[in-house]
């Protein structure tokens, strides 16, 4: 029976996924297609439904339009999900999806995203996971709005549920080998089939390589690359399905990931004066980046990156799972317990300063990196009756998390270092020259005002005094535990054959526990301890407010004295309730209306970084942060929505108004210096969801498409409502401001067309595009880091064996060329956009862009690539 049952699952999911998606072709070969929407089913509430059935926003994706659309990874993904992002920045670890506006960013692990990753069944805890060759399949599931009360904490924005082949009692083997422009060259292998009456098996390998999407300029080295951004990756996923009765089904997986890459190196979008600093100290060996022009706002869009130092990465990411489910018919329910064990590692050199320079790197020794290892246990019980259905349900996890994170000082950090200081001055004392070598005016012990501006005025010649020594600076290593148990119930009552109430609660527990060490290494901090024993004698000459900023801009975090030997420890437990709350009426076959509530929760956290405060009218003292922790993170969500299906059930057609109101929003951003996580009072949320599938009266062709509003802002609040109130003017374009990421309108669309041609062929087409509209790629919403509207088209063409013996595909990714920028950020060192933050500007912000002399960088966008791709199958 369970076999039998399964066999039936099978083939239904092949034979949906076409009919749900407009290739004829793959399912003619198993019966005739299905011309209606009635069985795209989804599991957004842990049970099979018709998507037509369940009151939230779901954007169902099959294996057909995902492969159509060349989607590899959920980066891929956004193509067909209106009103979600997905980038990623200094590495590709550090991958975010937002939806609505939502998300958080990071580099490092201590921040997790507003966005959930579940793949067959398992939370990923972090982004980054998702970001690989996801394999073989069936469907991917974007839940959008908070999600907890099934999928558990830090799903407050939406859930990505990827669904993957399972193994089949039907013996069959593909292949598929894929070749391209940027040298790409790649294939997969997968089998499947039975090993005994009662048991199958699956078995997926893949191996995809490519060069870089970046040129590199590698200034005065030792880089020898000259392209960056490559992919080297092979991944591998073994599957058991077990039914030792009719009663009981046993899934087990098994998978591991490798990656071995150089990414990611950046480009200049806006060039900075400090380029002349740049060029002098790269000398013969190019301008270290692109050139500086005066009045020139904007850099020409170029792949030419610049830098010195490498940027290897690695990642390795394993796991086990085993999902179990026993059937009880006498009490019509099932048991469901989902068990996984995941390994999660990654390691990285970078340089920092993404020029031609010798400024700062991070060495790829092993004292750069981070993991995550987990275990998880989830336990559901699952019922119905004539008018309830009913689920209660137990999920437990163990995870321990670990980040090395380290500086290296290059030759040119200490020179760098005193052109800006220099250069500084000398725009308020012309007499003091701009000057490489003048540090150790700052540093001499004991020294005097008189010896102090003679010193600067010789340029530091015959002073010495200690600068910044070329090497290793600091070493830290940050390890977190915590432990999470969750209890939760989903119901659903069917009042009358139209009108049903569901609610769902769950009641969770967290505990978390950080320990740490901050370690300067070798003489580090001697120049920050040397500047501020001299405030007094340059107090005397620049005055203390200027003396204070010097001192500052020296005793950089990495460069603070007060954090070598420092040990951290903390510890908290927090409890939440949150829930749901839905009523659905069916005015006849073709139409349902809903309302809803729900409350999402994402748990505090420990930003595991270097991070001190200061005061806007006096950087000093500068101290570290007494505590890395930040707040829960909490949203209240309201949707009303309408469900049709029109034209003889032909066209599904979908819109939902959606107000989420998020409290305590986790944000994180770069300040030039340090990644810091401020808790913002208020962000809303609010707009309209719509989406749309299309069986033409072609026979064959196919429509999907979606558009999302979406008016993300910012609330209101002052310096006062922060943890942190000194970091407010580099913080003061937020309030009432539109979030980053956050485009006013998203629309999507993908054309499908698949069938017979006669004489034993078939053929078809696919053309995926998103459209987006201007938004900020930075989370301080600085002006130039803003995204202009732009569009992305995806093409495939296939001819093949009407029955799939053998495919080919011509292909290609962003076909029109579409240039834009993933993420903005500032050049760290290279200017400041905030010139005075003592003093507001006329509009209550601290940015005058007139006065911003920042040199910003950008991870860009994936420029066009296409290849051709041969698929078999027996």
């Amino acid at each position: 029976m369970r076999q039998i049952q399964h066999l039936k699952t099978t083939v239904s999911a092949v034979v949906i996924g076409a009919a749900a998606f407009g290739f004829a072709g793959v399912a003619s070969a198993q019966q005739s297609v299905p011309s209606s929407v009635d069985d795209i089913i989804v599991t957004a509430q842990k049970r099979e439904q018709s998507l037509q059935d369940v009151p939230i926003v779901v954007t169902t994706l099959s294996q057909e339009l995902l492969t159509g659309a060349g989607v590899q990874d959920i980066k891929d993904l956004q193509i067909l999900t209106p009103g979600m992002t997905v980038t990623s920045t200094q590495s590709e670890a550090s991958t975010t999806v937002r939806i609505r506006g939502a998300g958080t960013v990071g580099d490092n692990p201590g921040l997790e995203s507003s966005v959930g990753v579940v793949i067959d069944g398992v939370y990923r805890s972090r982004n980054a996971v998702g970001f690989g060759d996801l394999g073989e399949l069936s469907r991917i599931e974007v839940l959008k709005g908070p999600q907890g009360t099934l999928f558990g904490k830090n799903t407050s924005a939406g859930v990505i549920n990827i669904i993957t082949e399972r193994p089949s009692f039907t013996p069959s083997i593909e292949g598929e080998l894929t070749g391209g422009n940027y040298g790409a060259i790649g294939g997969s292998v997968s089998a499947t089939g039975p090993l005994t009456d009662k048991i199958a098996g699956r078995l997926f390998v893949a191996h995809r390589e490519r060069d870089g999407f970046y040129e590199v300029n590698d200034g005065k080295g030792p880089n020898t690359r000259t392209d960056d951004g490559n992919q080297n990756y092979w991944t591998s996923r073994g599957q058991l399905l077990i039914l030792p009765n009719d009663d009981v089904s046993i899934r087990l997986i098994a998978d591991y990931s490798k990656r071995d890459e150089y990414c990611c190196a950046a480009v200049q979008t806006r060039v900075g004066p400090t380029q002349q600093f740049i060029a002098a100290l790269t000398g013969a060996k190019g301008p270290g980046q692109a050139p500086y022009v005066a009045g020139v706002n904007k850099a020409p869009f170029s792949r030419l990156a610049y830098a010195n130092r490498e940027t290897p990465q690695q990642m390795e990411d394993m796991g086990l799972s085993a999902e179990a489910t026993i059937d009880f018919p006498s009490i019509n329910a099932t048991l469901t317990s989902q068990t996984s064990w995941r390994d999660w590692s990654f390691q990285q050199g970078m340089d920092l300063d993404y020029t031609g320079a010798d400024i700062l790197h991070r060495d790829n020794d092993g004292s750069n990196g981070y993991g995550v290892r987990n275990l998880t246990q989830e336990l559901r019980l699952a019922g119905t009756t004539d008018r309830f259905d009913w689920l209660v349900g137990l999920f437990a996890t163990k995870e321990d998390i670990y980040r090395d994170d380290s500086y290296v000082y290059g030759t040119d950090y200490t020179p760098f270092l005193s052109f800006l200081l220099t250069a500084q001055l000398n725009a308020a004392i012309p007499t003091v020259p701009i000057s490489p070598g003048s540090i150790p005016c700052f540093t001499k012990p004991g020294q005097t005002p008189g010896g102090f501006i003679g010193c600067l005025g010789a340029g530091g010649a015959g002073t010495t005094g200690p600068g910044y020594a070329p090497g290793k600076a600091y070493q830290d290593h940050y390890s977190q535990s915590s432990e999470s148990v969750a209890l939760f119930t989903n119901n659903t009552w069917r009042v009358t054959d139209a009108f049903e109430l569901n609610m769902g609660l769950r009641y969770t527990y967290d505990s978390k526990r950080l320990l740490g060490i901050q370690d300067n290494l070798g003489s580090n901090g001697a120049a920050c301890g040397a500047v501020l024993g001299n405030l007094g004698a340059i107090g005397a000459v620049l005055g203390a407010q200027p003396a204070g900023t010097i001192a500052g801009n020296m005793c950089l975090p990495w460069a603070n004295p007060l954090y070598d030997n420092r040990a951290i420890s903390e510890k908290y437990d927090d409890t939440d309730l949150s829930g749901t709350f839905k009523a659905s009426y069916r005015f006849n076959k073709s139409v349902m209306a809903y309302v809803s509530y729900a409350r999402g929760y994402k748990g505090a956290g420990y930003n595991m970084d270097r991070v001190q405060n200061s005061t806007p009218t006096n950087p000093l003292p500068i101290v570290p942060e007494q505590s890395l922790l930040f707040k829960a993170e909490t949203v209240d969500s309201y949707e009303a929505g309408l469900k049709t299906t029109l034209f003889n059930r032909t066209m599904l057609l979908n819109i939902s108004y959606f107000d989420q109101k998020f409290e305590n929003f986790q944000l994180n951003t770069f300040l030039g210096t340090a990644f810091v996580v401020e808790s913002i009072p208020e962000l809303r949320s609010k707009g309209v969801d719509a989406d749309m599938v299309w069986f033409t009266p072609i026979e064959g062709l196919m429509f999907q498409g979606g558009v999302t509003y979406t008016d993300a802002k910012y609330g209101h609040f002052t310096a006062a409502d922060m943890s942190s109130p000194g970091r407010f003017p580099q913080l003061s374009l937020l309030p009432g401001a539109r979030a980053s990421f956050a485009p006013e309108w998203s629309l999507t669309g993908a054309l499908s067309f698949d069938r017979s041609l006669g004489g034993g062929l078939r053929g078809g087409f696919n053309l995926s595009a998103k459209y987006s509209t201007e938004y900020n790629t930075g989370s301080d919403l600085l002006p130039y880091k803003h995204q202009d509207a732009f569009t992305v088209v995806n093409g495939r063409v296939s001819i093949g064996a009407e029955d799939e013996r053998w495919t080919v595909d011509v292909w290609a990714q962003n076909l029109f060329e579409e240039k834009y920028t993933q993420v903005g950020f500032a050049a760290p060192l290279q200017g400041t956009a905030f010139t005075n933050t003592a003093t507001p500007q006329p509009n209550g912000t601290y940015y005058n862009q007139a006065t911003d002399t920042a040199t910003y960088n950008a991870y860009l966008g994936a420029p066009r690539t296409w290849g051709v791709t041969l698929r078999v199958k027996y």
